[in-house]
């Protein structure tokens, strides 16, 4: 396996060989070929998308099995790079570069779809090969907790810049996992008057003040209306429809979640418009956001790692996953440790 720096043939890899089937396997370690970076992958967070992969509900146009999970890491450089021992976050979205939507910079609609942990292997496994272009160094002061959040957050803040956030809105968040609780956090960033979460579980409060909520609240009654500002990021077509009822006439909805693949909600096409709504949906992150939330870390404006609630050996994958899935007490990132053995 992986040794300080030291490879041997063979590392593990955490596969999704077809929807339903998980395993983590032993193959060849990847080589380095000229443009390319070898990276260790100490955490690998675990998300809802991961658990869509492997039951088979991502859209087919978005993921190829076989597939090696892990989307969301860091990793310590390794190899003769200039950058060996280097903790760095990684760029999933492989954009082209030279298509129409690159050259406008938004490469998050690249015309070739491809990206780490969707149509090529992610990064639960001992060692990873990546274009050196994609690698973002940190500095030594930002944690592996916080590095590793660096995807998600990519993910928020761009939806919140697409939607233009200014000072003194009130905004509603939809969801109580990760990436509704990454979208209270940042959101501070633009000094909003009131953000409120609502969430389904109220061992969810602590987190969610803790990001910085005004209110957690269970129900969309006790939520109110009239928002500025709602976003969606439950990922739950039922999220949806009550965002588009809790933004106030001329607001904005953001749809950060991702329902499974097929699922539709009812649109009263006459209330968007007489109400004026803007709906936006933000798909992924672009690279211009990748920087922004890296730049973000290494001035220490950003520190989310306190979203950490569950870490796993890598070999005890099948226990992380049942956590994501469910149980009781407070949930946020859950971790697989790639180097620990235990």
């Amino acid at each position: 396996m992986i040794d300080t720096g030291t490879m041997i043939e063979t590392t593990r890899a955490l596969i999704v060989r077809t929807p339903g089937e998980v395993a983590l396997v032993s193959r060849p370690a990847p080589a380095s070929a000229a443009g390319d970076t070898l990276v260790r992958p100490d955490l690998v967070g675990l998300c809802g998308t991961d658990l869509e992969i492997i039951a088979g509900q991502v859209d087919p146009a978005y993921v190829r099995y076989p597939i090696g999970l892990g989307h969301e890491w860091t990793g310590i450089v390794t190899g003769d790079s200039p950058l060996a021992g280097t903790r760095v976050v990684v760029e999933g979205v492989v954009a082209c570069g030279h298509c129409a939507r690159c050259v406008a910079g938004e490469t998050n609609l690249c015309e070739t779809y491809d990206e780490f942990g969707f149509t090529r292997d992610g990064a639960a496994a001992d060692l990873v090969a990546v274009p050196s272009a994609l690698v973002h160094p940190l500095v030594p002061g930002v944690a592996a907790e916080d590095a590793v959040l660096t995807e998600p957050a990519s993910v928020v803040y761009r939806g919140l810049t697409r939607a233009a956030v200014g000072p003194g809105v009130r905004v509603l968040v939809i969801g109580d996992g990760t990436i509704a609780l990454l979208a209270v956090y940042l959101l501070r960033l633009w000094s909003p008057a009131e953000v409120v979460l609502l969430g389904q579980r109220q061992a969810q409060a602590e987190l969610a003040a803790r990001a910085g909520a005004a209110r957690f609240e269970t129900s969309p009654e006790a939520a109110g209306a009239g928002y500025d500002l709602v976003v969606e990021a439950a990922g739950a077509v039922l999220a949806a429809a009550v965002a588009l009822t809790a933004a106030r006439r001329g607001g904005t909805v953001l749809l950060l979640g991702l329902p499974p693949h097929g699922q539709t909600v009812a649109l009263g096409v006459d209330d968007v418009v007489n109400n004026d709504l803007a709906i936006l949906g933000s798909f992924s992150y672009t690279a211009a956001a990748w920087r922004d939330v890296v730049g973000l870390l290494n001035s220490g404006l950003i520190r989310p790692g306190f979203l950490v609630t569950h870490r796993f050996p890598l070999a005890a994958f099948e226990q992380a996953i049942a956590r994501l899935r469910g149980g009781d007490g407070p949930r946020g990132k859950v971790l697989l440790e790639i180097g620990s053995r235990a």
